[in-house]
């Protein structure tokens, strides 16, 4: 028994299972947490090795090199890039997507234990670091405060980061900007000197008199007591008092020769939100844990964080990723609904019986609701990858339904029973159904087999698809024959108001119907013309392609912008703040459309995790900058960024600039995207060379923005060169001479300053005012062992050098960078424009210059999709080949495929849309999609055929009937994509280019193909028929010539 007559036979058991699929389901969507994107695997760690005092070539030469020859060796690994520089080798090892991230760990850690003996013995032990989504922070706050200023990083570290830690799912929390407390004892050289003192000496004392020492237990009668002597400081003036030496019988107190100081940081961050100093709280959150419920916990929690704080400490939103999310995921549940619509009204324009709609329309949320219970089984999330999964579904979940539905109400207009007509009606269509859904999922499935970021990015499509085409079909063969027997009715009543307003429609359809007739007609008798006709549009079409820009992904609107501003190295904080000030007041006199507007200026402190892993010094400016939502302002976050970009470039003061659309640099999936030149050479001065040339090409083409160069400047700095033999004679040796040289200017941590259960640094300094000229700096007494001082500038001199930049590599050899973010123009057109004057340039010998960034990576996935295409018609073919038993149909369908690329083709050229990853998805879905009209077509000749219809007439006969139900399949999938192609919301930058490109492939293939495709069939056919009548004449002219030779 078949499952459409079971179905027939038991509607309750039918109706029953599909009301559990959707409980299960809603119960499915109830539990499911809320992510921007599916979660992406790492594939990149980090290997980072510590090598004190060392310059950048002594860390390359020493550190960097053993290390990346070992790590060379790892499986499955891409690219290897280093930094090298002063004190520190980062090397970055990138690997194929694919991969279990912990395992190959495993494997770069055997390979460090291998290699550690060979580093030098000062090198600390290399520690491994994994890369991952989880490090971009998902919360930016901001915290404002006037008289509190100066203790304000201890109340937000008490009140706010430690609450905020202890919330499910954080990872870290940091605090950037706020002054942290440091107790100051500035030193007086000429009073050290005098009273024969060292700073030294003082560093010791204090570090001596700070302590708390356990003098052990004792017995006294009956009881045990334990003996503590209590020394630390309870209050920095203590130290005023404090015996540092004698001298004439009087005592030397650390008061006469410094002063104490209990103030902030020397050299610290400051913050700024919205023209007020503050601080910057990020929050990290943990590896697989979710944004937005992480968010929603914050949200919940600070109202009662800011009743604890002090009247003048405010707190707000920088950033919050989860309101991007929020957005993006309405934007789209809006896109589902208005598709859902527009497929409802288009069932019910070509049906025109409101039973028969919702039978259609029914079969929608089961198949939706259904992929939710696949999502929480896997443990994904509902995402921008899911969501569009369902709007890319809506319109085409439904065809199988119409298809047998429409099957069904013919059979029962022509007086059959409504259940024999459901039974009858769903078989005769069943096969073409089954095989119409395997070319579907012949086209999605292999989506979830793709390599890389696209891979990545689009599994869950692939999967999200398959399974609700699957569940489609099966409803479409068991609830939809079910329904069809218990709703439809013969000739059902019409009113006066539905015959009025349906009438129209009604009569529309029928001459649209007859017009058909006619055409058809018309072009199967010009057969030969149609055909020529075909080919010409289809290779005339194709000629667009070179007018057709491409890009890697579309640049998405989510109102961030990040940019960074470098004024020349080693210019003072003071500078850059003032600097700061002015764009801040000219850019919120200019653009309405800042919302909120957070910078930072200043070296960061080392113990901070998030700063410590960006650019920053005392010449860096990082701004974080939100605009209004999309809807609120006239402008567009690249238009924003492009006059912001001219607006820095009347700034002389500044050295580099980047303004970063998204937040970040690069174009994966969100900010814009960018052409990187990579510069392969070892001499520095050879490869700086190329690099400048390179960026005055790139300057000179249409369409770039930001053109950087990945070398910093050379960095000016003093150094100290000892005389090692005068050093000797006063009986010092160099560690010592740079040691006492450290602790006068950077000064030296003595001691820790409790209170309260926090610790601050007690540092021991020169005062401001005797380090501030290199005559400061000669001056500079150094003691030997016996205590005999000699000053520093006749052991040694002090001269200004440049230090050598960061040392890059890739693939272990150096490397310098020159990339350009593409602004407002194709990428393809830049690379067309810029590439022949690149060709012209001479380079050295010893340099070379590759093409990589987004444009790499766009290489790659439309490498890989060109691939998947290829696949996909092969299995597309070998399924239709094994409906028909014919190797002739399958041929003739697929060139619907033809008809649907030059639609895509032209939609792009006419609308302006560049060819990306989105829009060549959008060409791939089309493959699976046009051949199902085909398949209906064809399979429906057949029929007439196998019924003994001519070949004419079949071909008449099944293009009239299966018209409409072509026609509806494609208008319930272009109208469900709709709302993708035109919507305006955050992320929908993202989806149009598929929007666009399914509507123009499956409108433009829907035409020809009702034409084209039984034209062909016809030329195939009677060509068939003149080849069975020449074997049969042949036959029988044999059996002739015998019977003559008998």
């Amino acid at each position: 028994m078949s499952l459409y007559s079971s179905a027939v036979k038991k509607p309750v058991t039918t109706i029953l299972v599909f009301v559990a699929v959707v409980i299960i389901g809603l119960f499915s969507l109830l539990k499911l947490p809320i992510d921007l994107y599916p979660d992406i695997d790492t594939n990149t760690i980090m290997v980072m090795t510590t090598y004190s005092g060392a310059s950048s070539q002594d860390i390359e030469q020493n550190v960097t090199r053993p290390l990346e020859n070992t790590l060379n060796s790892v499986e499955h690994l891409k690219h290897i890039t280093s930094n090298s520089k002063e004190n520190i080798s980062i090397i970055t090892l990138e690997f194929e997507y694919g991969y279990d991230i912990d395992v190959l760990t495993n494997s770069v850690r055997d390979k460090l234990d291998m290699v550690s003996s060979m580093l030098p013995d000062d090198a600390e032990t290399p520690i491994i670091f994994k890369f991952s989504t989880d490090m971009i922070p998902i919360v930016l706050l901001s915290a404002q405060a006037n008289e509190s200023l100066p203790g304000l990083y201890k109340i937000l570290d008490e009140n706010v980061a430690n609450t905020l830690a202890r919330v499910d799912g954080v990872g870290t929390v940091s605090i950037s900007g706020a002054p942290k407390r440091e107790i100051h004892i500035y030193l007086d050289p000429a009073r050290l000197e005098a009273y024969n003192l060292t700073a030294e000496s003082v560093i010791q004392l204090v570090a001596a008199e700070n302590k708390n020492v356990p003098g052990g237990t004792f017995d006294m009668g009956s009881d045990t007591y334990s003996l503590r002597v209590q020394g630390e400081f309870k209050d920095p003036t203590e130290m005023r008092d404090l015996v540092v030496g004698s001298k004439d019988g009087a005592v030397v107190r650390l008061s006469d020769v410094a002063r104490i100081d209990d103030s902030v940081q020397e050299r610290a961050q400051e913050t700024y939100n919205n023209g007020q100093r503050g601080a910057m709280i990020t929050v990290q959150k943990q590896s697989g844990a979710n944004s937005v419920e992480i968010s929603n916990k914050i949200k919940k929690i600070l109202p009662d964080i800011q009743k604890k704080l002090p009247s003048d400490v405010k707190l707000d939103y920088i950033v919050d990723t989860s309101d991007n999310i929020r957005n993006t995921i309405n934007s789209l549940v809006e896109t589902v609904e208005y598709a859902l619509l527009f497929v409802v009204i288009v069932v019910f324009f070509f049906l025109g019986r409101w039973r028969a709609t919702v039978i259609i329309a029914l079969t929608i949320p089961i198949s939706l609701i259904a992929s939710f219970i696949y999502l929480l089984a896997t443990g994904n999330t509902l995402n921008i990858v899911s969501l569009s999964a369902l709007s890319i579904s809506i319109g085409m979940v439904v065809d199988d339904a119409i298809v047998v539905l429409e099957n069904v109400t013919t059979h029962i207009e022509r007086g059959s029973d409504p259940k024999q007509a459901a039974v009858h009606g769903t078989n005769e269509v069943a096969i073409s159904v089954i095989a119409s859904t395997l070319t579907l999922i012949a086209v999605f499935f292999p989506l979830t087999l793709v390599t890389g970021m696209t891979g990545v990015l689009f599994r869950q499509l692939g999967w999200m698809v398959t399974i609700m085409m699957v569940i489609s079909t099966a409803a479409a063969l068991s609830l939809t024959p079910m329904l069809c027997s218990q709703l439809l009715r013969l000739q059902p009543v019409k009113g006066k108001l539905f015959t009025k307003f349906y009438g129209p429609i009604e009569r529309f359809l029928d001459k649209l119907d007859d017009g058909f007739y006619s055409l058809l007609g018309l072009v199967v008798k010009h057969r030969w013309i149609t055909t020529a006709g075909a080919l010409i549009i289809f290779f005339g079409s194709m000629q667009l392609t070179k007018f057709i820009g491409s890009e890697f992904f579309p640049t998405s609107d989510n109102s961030r912008l990040g940019i960074t501003l470098e004024l020349p190295v080693g210019t003072r904080v003071e500078i850059a703040k003032d600097l700061t000030e002015r764009i801040y007041k000219d850019w919120t006199k200019k653009y309405p459309e800042i919302d909120k507007f957070n910078y930072t200026v200043g070296q960061a402190s080392t113990d901070n995790t998030w700063a410590s892993m960006q650019s920053n010094g005392s010449h860096i400016i990082s701004m974080n900058i939100t605009l209004k939502p999309i809807k609120e302002r006239t402008k567009s976050l690249t238009e924003v960024a492009a006059l912001m970009r001219e607006d820095l470039k009347k700034y002389p003061e500044l050295d580099k600039y980047l303004v970063n659309v998204g937040g970040s640099r690069g174009g994966s999936m969100s900010g814009q995207s960018t052409i990187d030149y990579e510069i392969y050479g070892y001499d520095f001065e050879k490869t700086d060379s190329v690099a400048q040339r390179l960026k005055r090409i790139l300057s000179s083409v249409k369409g770039t923005a930001d053109i950087r160069i990945s070398r910093d400047n050379y960095q000016p700095e003093y150094q100290v060169d000892f005389d090692r033999q005068k050093l000797a004679i006063y009986g010092l040796n160099l560690t010592t001479a740079a040691n006492a040289l450290r602790n006068r200017i950077n000064g030296s941590t003595a001691s820790y300053f409790r209170e309260d259960g926090d610790e601050y640094d007690i540092k021991v300094m020169y005062d401001p005012d005797h380090r501030q000229s290199i005559e400061d700096i000669e001056n500079i007494l150094l003691f030997n062992a016996q205590g005999k001082g000699v000053r520093l500038k006749e052991v040694g001199t002090v001269v200004e050098r440049f230090n050598p930049p960061t040392i890059e590599r890739k693939d272990r050899e150096r490397i310098i960078t020159v990339s350009t973010v593409v602004q407002d123009r194709p990428m393809s057109d830049i690379i067309a424009d810029a590439q022949p004057q690149i060709d012209k340039m001479e380079v050295p010998s010893g340099v070379s210059i590759n093409l990589s960034g987004s444009y790499e990576d766009q290489q790659d996935s439309f490498r890989d999709l060109a691939m998947l295409a290829v696949l996909i018609i092969i299995l597309v073919y070998i399924v239709m080949a094994s409906q028909f038993e014919s190797f002739t149909y399958p041929g003739i369908i697929m060139t619907s495929i033809m008809f649907a690329f030059s639609g895509v083709v032209l939609i792009l050229w006419i609308t302006g849309t560049n060819l990306n990853v989105m829009s060549m998805i959008g060409g791939i879905m089309l493959i699976g999609i046009v051949v199902k009209n085909g398949i209906v077509l064809i399979d429906y000749i057949t029929l007439n055929r196998e019924r003994g219809m001519s070949i004419t007439k079949s071909v008449l006969h099944a293009g009239k009937s299966r018209m409409r139900p072509v026609l509806m399949t494609s208008l319930t999938t272009i109208l469900g994509m709709v709302p993708m192609a035109v919507g305006t919301g955050e992320g929908a930058e993202m989806w149009r280019p598929m929007g666009v490109a399914v509507i123009g492939g499956l409108t433009f293939s829907t035409i020809l193909t009702l034409l084209f495709v039984p034209t062909l069939y016809t030329i195939f056919a009677f060509n068939g028929v003149r080849r069975q009548r020449r074997k049969l004449q042949q036959a029988l002219e044999m059996s002739n010539s015998k019977n003559q030779e008998k």
